[in-house]
């Protein structure tokens, strides 16, 4: 196989930077509320293993995950639209 075949197959970033940069944007997004959202359960899990519960707190500290990454999340979308207006 020809290796510029190869070259062009490949991702070229000078070519697409600003859509690599856009994409860390709801890649950021989404990290931030699923991992939220597994510390909050893990703490909820863990809990209930100590206090011998049968999912109550799993359950509890799910929602506050979801509640507290969607205000982190929507935190960092209003960061990046005030970023947007001041240049």
């Amino acid at each position: 196989m020809n290796p510029l075949a190869i070259e062009d197959m490949l991702f070229n970033y000078k070519n697409n930077k600003t859509w690599a940069e856009n994409l860390s944007i709801p890649m950021q997004i989404g990290l931030t509320m699923s991992g939220c959202i597994v510390f909050c359960c893990w703490v909820g899990y863990w809990i209930d293993k100590y206090l011998d519960t049968k999912g109550v707190f799993t359950i509890i500290f799910i929602l506050l995950g979801i509640a507290g990454g969607g205000i982190v999340a929507y935190r960092q979308i209003l960061e990046i639209l005030n970023d947007g207006e001041k240049k």
